[in-house]
């Protein structure tokens, strides 16, 4: 097996930790000084008598005895669950299993903290969409507040969904010398087939089934616990921390509620244990330096995952003080193939991944062709050729064997040296409207290159009249504006994407510009989202008119208006963002301190500061400015 890493790998690898060596060096310095670990005692043993009775008043029996004694390692659980969301509802049970499986190997567990986990499928199209991003460092803020009493050793996060695992990352990060897992549910079973649920919605946008029509469609294929089984950011997410090392090998794609799940939580239990002290002691902030990132950013391209990780993945790193940026992304997928077809990218659901061979099959053709970085740290010990293999019960015994070396569905999941593209899919445009990123890996090749005059909204529901009225049967680039994270929060904007497939299939030059989010799910529709700078932050976008042409072109990576620009120049806005007094309602208000803090999407639309060395960075970009009242 090769062992030398592809030069462009190795070369973006190299460029990530020369651009973040002082804010890297700065960040493990940081948790170094923190590091109880060496000393050989849990971090309780340093606390007061009376800080600790608190720590332990509410505990019973063994566990009482342990924590009081000051020799077993305690170990905190961080918990998204809610019977809300169908990918969390699994995770009550999980954290009694925990708790006997953590006794069992020598630690205690506690419930140390909830953090707050919406559901996007929800939200989407209404005014709570609108603080989904947000929610990510709310997450990372609670996870704060619940790793902040300094009782524990090591840290289980249980999440699945969207923000909730980057929030979860983000905010264990901050206590990088704790080791830490992530501790996934599982998707739920196959149900109605991606490719019928998507006839359904557009037949029901073009106003030819009923919304009885459309329920019984979307009730079919979103049917029981567990995440939803397309491949959009919830299972992007499983399959990026487990190549970055954060999973127990395997443990991604493992339905709920069945005994494999219940053996792979409960040794997630043991081996954060194992990893909190001694010879394996693992510190969350060595595991995510930058060739981790890398080889989450290349399992991202590979399988034409989620393009909220152009957010989140520059938003974890930046957490452990490594510079992350749309370049890196560019580059890596330029000589990364995609090697998976799954829904919104083919027909297959995330269950026929798994079948195929899933993450194993995928590490293993990727290492072997140099596209990974093999000598890594990882939450199951040193090396990512332990996520080569897989989980089985043996009897009641949990344990691993060698995956499958091939394929076996290359409709789905295909080696290195067959693959579906020659890239990643992900492509970056830039021009004088701005840099957006674009997921061509479902967009048909004839469809990659779109000039049309362009039809300017300022919300969804403008969007929906004009296309219910007719007004966009002709060649357009739908231009939605407003949508960034200082205008109001950066929803996605799945509804968007049938009406636009309607178009298409009528015939239709069509793509869409926006300043927000699709996460992926534009499917075949050629879609330049995230462009920053956006309009409410003074972006060129906040000028453009109906009628301008737009030229979006993928294989020259361009995206321009074609109008004189210094016409351009002189436009004044002529919409604006929600002011303060307008972006309220389901809790919106209270998160306009956020809107007004946050970063733009290239740095990660986070309100944290990059870590530097005299801990001065700030966010919000300063040097553009800002129309509407959101300054």
């Amino acid at each position: 097996m090769p062992q030398d890493v592809h030069p462009v790998v190795a070369e973006v690898t190299d460029r990530i930790a020369e651009r973040s060596r002082e804010s890297r060096a700065a960040y493990l310095a940081r948790i170094s000084a923190t590091t109880s670990a060496a000393s050989g005692s849990p971090a309780r043993a340093a606390m007061g008598c009376g800080n600790l009775a608190h720590g332990f008043a509410a505990c019973a029996g063994d566990d009482r005895l342990a924590m009081s004694g000051l020799r077993k390692p305690g170990i905190a659980i961080v918990s998204a669950y809610n019977d809300l969301l169908s990918a969390h509802q699994p995770l009550h049970e999980f954290p009694e299993w925990i708790k006997d499986a953590t006794r069992e190997a020598g630690g205690v567990a506690q419930f140390a903290g909830g953090v707050p986990a919406m559901c996007d499928g929800i939200t989407q199209g209404r005014a709570g969409m609108e603080l989904s991003l947000f929610s990510r460092d709310v997450i990372a803020m609670a996870t704060g507040v619940a790793l902040s009493h300094d009782m524990f050793d090591g840290t289980l996060l249980l999440g699945v969904c969207d923000k909730i695992v980057p929030g979860l990352l983000i905010g264990a990060l901050s206590f990088g010398h704790l080791p830490a897992m992530l501790v996934p549910a599982g998707p739920m079973a196959s149900g109605l087939p991606n490719k019928e649920k998507a006839r359904i919605r557009q037949l029901y946008a073009e106003g030819k089934a009923t919304r009885e029509d459309l329920l019984e469609a979307e009730s079919a294929s979103y049917h029981s616990p567990g995440t939803c089984t397309f491949y959009g950011t919830a299972n992007s997410n499983q399959l990026v921390v487990e190549v970055m090392g954060l999973h127990l090998p395997g443990t991604s794609f493992v339905h709920p509620g069945t005994p494999l799940r219940k053996a792979l939580t409960e040794e997630a239990g043991r081996r954060i244990v194992e990893i909190s002290h001694g010879e394996e002691y693992t510190p969350l902030g060595e595991v995510v330096d930058e060739r981790s990132v890398v080889n989450g950013l290349i399992a991202l391209l590979a399988t034409g995952g989620s393009t909220n990780h152009t957010l989140h993945l520059v938003a974890i790193a930046a957490a452990a003080g490594i510079q992350l940026t749309w370049d890196d992304f560019a580059e890596l997928s330029a000589v990364v193939p995609l090697l998976a077809s799954v829904y919104p990218n083919g027909s297959a659901d995330i269950n026929h991944f798994h079948a195929a061979g899933g993450v194993q099959f995928l590490v293993g053709t990727l290492l072997d062709a140099g596209l990974l970085h093999r000598d890594v740290r990882t939450v199951a010990g040193h090396g990512l050729d332990h996520y080569r293999r897989e989980p089985i019960l043996d009897g009641d015994r949990l344990t691993w064997r060698e995956a499958t070396s091939h394929s076996l569905d290359e409709s789905v999941l295909r080696p290195v040296e067959r693959p579906l593209a020659d890239n990643g899919g992900l492509r970056m445009v830039r021009g004088n409207l701005g840099r957006a990123v674009i997921k061509v890996s479902a967009v048909a090749p004839e469809n990659r290159v779109v000039e049309a005059p362009a039809r300017v909204f300022g919300t969804q529901a403008e969007f929906d009249t004009a296309f219910r009225a007719g007004e966009l049967d002709r060649d357009v680039v739908v231009v939605l504006r407003n949508q960034g994270p200082h205008a109001n929060g950066m929803p996605e904007l799945h509804g968007l994407t049938p009406a636009l497939g309607v178009l298409m299939d009528r015939g239709y030059r069509v793509a869409l510009l926006t300043d927000g989010r699709m996460s992926g799910a534009s499917g075949k529709v050629p879609a330049a989202i995230h462009l920053t700078p956006e309009a409410a932050a003074g972006g060129p976008l906040a000028r453009v008119a109906d009628g301008d042409p737009v030229r979006l072109d993928t294989e020259t990576g361009t995206l321009d208006v074609r109008i004189d620009p210094a016409e351009l120049d002189l436009r004044e806005p002529t919409d604006l963002p929600p002011d303060e007094g307008q972006w309220t309602g389901t809790g919106r208000e209270l998160f306009a301190a956020l809107r007004r803090s946050v970063g733009t999407a290239d740095t990660g639309a986070s309100v944290f500061g990059p870590v530097t060395p005299d801990h001065s960075g700030t966010t919000a970009p300063e040097t553009v400015a800002r129309v509407g009242g959101t300054s």
